[in-house]
């Protein structure tokens, strides 16, 4: 049996990066052991049933990596520095100590960038260059690497792939459903806010559909699920669900889901609910574009909470979701990142 190490955004309560465990986990190759680094070993070992070693204790790190023979960049925005300058230093640095320790070194279904300082691109360079396999799931990734002359395979996003699991108690819910997936970011200022929640609450009167609220990541999104959950409390439940299998299967039994956050989108679009994006970063507008999901970009969100509510209420009653082919195409696809992994 050989071990390897998945590095990734694990354990830090995100369901968009648990997803990515949870799909890398069961396209795994069975002769392979995995370790994971996580920002809580004990959260990951119950939910994934893994063994996992704390990613901020660097001593453990190194006796994790000694006893490794693969290490795998999980999936992801991971080498960016949209949301810290750290981030590249703190994967491509794991990424060189496995190298150096002769580990084999993939970078497993990336999204790179956005990379806006020259010592980040310089970082991200080098990391992918001393990488043995590379796969990513956007376009624009691979031209990136393609421009660095870095050879990488090309699939969507692998949560597509990921097998998602009922959720008992929604049946008990009323229906239809509409879920919301929002998330914080300094683009969503309050007034903003205020008029999406407005423009729910109006969308929810029109249609007598049931708000489902779904903070992706609590620790971050809580209080604006609650804000948006206080406007029409008796019309709307907020769901958490650490599980990402039960959080993908959730959108199963939604009409429509009205999404920020990229996961939101692919797990509602693969579950065959018809989707809206808000978008707040460049990964989101690819996947919007590609399916041709309607929505704006946040920081042209209108003004007017009827003006919104209105185009909600036309892709309501007229939208469609995705079709089974493409659904099932995106599936497919999403499986040449088990290719790669095949090839360890």
């Amino acid at each position: 049996m050989r071990r390897a190490i998945l590095c990734g955004y694990y354990g830090m309560g995100n369901g968009g990066d648990e997803a990515l465990l949870a799909t890398l986990l069961q396209l795994l190759p069975k002769d392979i052991v995995p370790i994971v680094l996580s920002g809580d070993p004990a959260m990951t070992e119950e939910l994934h049933q893994v063994q996992a070693c704390d990613r901020k204790n660097v001593w453990n790190l190194i006796d994790v990596i000694k006893q490794a023979d693969i290490f795998i960049w999980g999936g992801g925005s991971l080498i960016q520095d949209a949301t810290s300058w750290r981030n590249p230093i703190y994967y491509a640095g794991l990424m060189g100590l496995a190298k150096q320790m002769n580990l084999v070194t993939v970078a497993w279904a990336q999204g790179v960038g956005p990379l806006h300082q020259k010592f980040s691109q310089k970082i991200a360079k080098r990391a992918y260059q001393a990488c043995d396999l590379v796969s990513v799931r956007d376009s624009n990734s691979a031209h990136l690497l393609a421009d660095w002359q870095i050879p990488c395979l090309l699939a969507p996003d692998p949560v597509w792939a990921l097998r998602s699991q009922l959720v008992l108690n929604l049946s008990s819910l009323p229906a239809p459903r509409v879920a919301v997936v929002l998330r914080d970011h300094p683009l969503l200022t309050s007034k903003r806010l205020q008029n999406l929640g407005i423009a729910l609450c109006n969308l929810q009167k029109a249609t007598g559909a049931h708000l489902l609220i779904l903070p992706f990541q609590p620790a971050q999104d809580m209080q604006i699920a609650q804000q948006i959950y206080d406007l029409s409390p008796a019309n709307a439940t907020i769901m958490v669900q650490e599980d990402p299998r039960s959080l993908k299967g959730i959108f199963k039994g939604v009409e429509m889901t009205i999404a920020m956050r990229l996961h939101g989108l692919i797990m509602a679009a693969a579950e065959g609910s018809r989707c809206w994006g808000i978008s707040y970063d460049p990964k989101v507008n690819n996947l919007m574009q590609e399916l041709e999901i309607p929505g704006w970009d946040l920081a042209n969100l209108p003004d007017q909470p009827n003006v919104i509510c209105q185009k909600w209420l036309e892709h309501y009653a007229n939208g469609d979701p995705l079709s089974s082919a493409k659904i099932q195409s995106m599936g497919d696809r999403a499986l040449i990142h088990q290719q790669l992994l095949a090839n360890l």
